[in-house]
């Protein structure tokens, strides 16, 4: 299992834990999911972090229990492997950013389980870093097809679907509140 951490900072010799810069609502017991923590992705997960940073996305991934009226009502005939929601605004950060992918040892990491997520409670040296200038191609790579909206307000009811629905950085989007 390869995990990684994207940043747009070059040189990481060491992700020390932190807590979340915005905590989130968590359920009972999982309350220390804002707490001090190094977080990583899986591979397969990838494309949720081949964005700038604060960029407002929303990614949608088939699951298992898709139904085929969900997948044709969000995907159509699109071949992606993944969906990508994107705000027009951003698309000229997107083209000129430039992200560092971090591959970490997956020894010390916790699998939540949800979405390739895992977190590591204390600090992780890195294996490796890679430089990722053309994010564009990367999400291509990935499978992803990046559709580009106005405003990501009316994907909404995508969480009511049978499909994977991750927001993210959503506070900075047009009308999200």
């Amino acid at each position: 299992m390869q995990l990684y951490h994207f940043s747009d900072d070059p040189g990481i010799a060491v992700f020390e834990p932190r807590p979340v810069r915005v905590p989130s609502a968590r359920p009972p017991g999982r309350d220390w999911l804002n707490g001090p923590l190094v977080w990583a992705i899986e591979d397969a997960w990838r494309a949720m972090y081949l964005f700038p940073r604060d960029c407002p996305r929303i990614l949608l991934f088939p699951r298992a229990d898709t139904t085929a009226a969900d997948r044709a009502a969000w995907f159509g005939d699109s071949p992606a492997r993944v969906l990508a929601y994107m705000e027009w605004d951003w698309l000229e950060a997107l083209r000129g950013a430039t992200l560092y992918r971090y591959a970490l040892p997956s020894a010390p990491f916790e699998d939540l389980n949800d979405a390739g997520m895992w977190v590591a409670r204390g600090p992780v040296t890195p294996l490796a870093c890679e430089t990722l200038s053309d994010l564009p191609a990367a999400l291509r790579e990935a499978g992803v097809e990046l559709r580009l909206t106005e405003t990501l307000t009316h994907l909404r009811p995508v969480w009511d679907t049978t499909l994977h629905a991750s927001g993210i950085r959503l506070r900075h989007a047009k009308d999200w509140t």
